[in-house]
């Protein structure tokens, strides 16, 4: 498999993963689909990475390098928001990480 199609397709499951409880929560679409595009790119910037570092931390830091104009906007509204966000970014970005690289090799 293509490794930027197996990175694009890492987050899709990501992000399949990330809205799944959002959608139950009823946030609104525009908030389900930018955190669903946001694990799309960030599967693809993985992959596209040059980074020489262990695949988690590289998922990690992409992860929160992508999220960081979301966490203003959050935090700005409603401080109490950034807790499951930043849980969901750490594990989210360290397995989608983990699995693009196993993948990629």
């Amino acid at each position: 498999m293509n490794k930027y199609i197996a990175g694009i397709l890492c987050g899709i499951i990501a992000g399949v993963i990330d809205v799944t409880p959002m959608l139950l929560m009823k946030l609104p679409w525009t908030a389900n689909l930018s955190a669903f595009l946001m694990w799309v790119v960030i599967g693809f910037l993985i992959v596209t990475s040059a980074l020489k570092i262990n695949g988690v931390l590289k998922g990690l830091l992409i992860s929160f390098c992508v999220l960081l104009p979301s966490l203003v906007i959050i935090g700005a509204q409603n401080p109490i928001d950034l807790i499951p966000v930043i849980i969901m970014t750490l594990i989210l970005g360290s397995l989608l990480g983990f699995f693009v690289e196993m993948i990629k090799e």
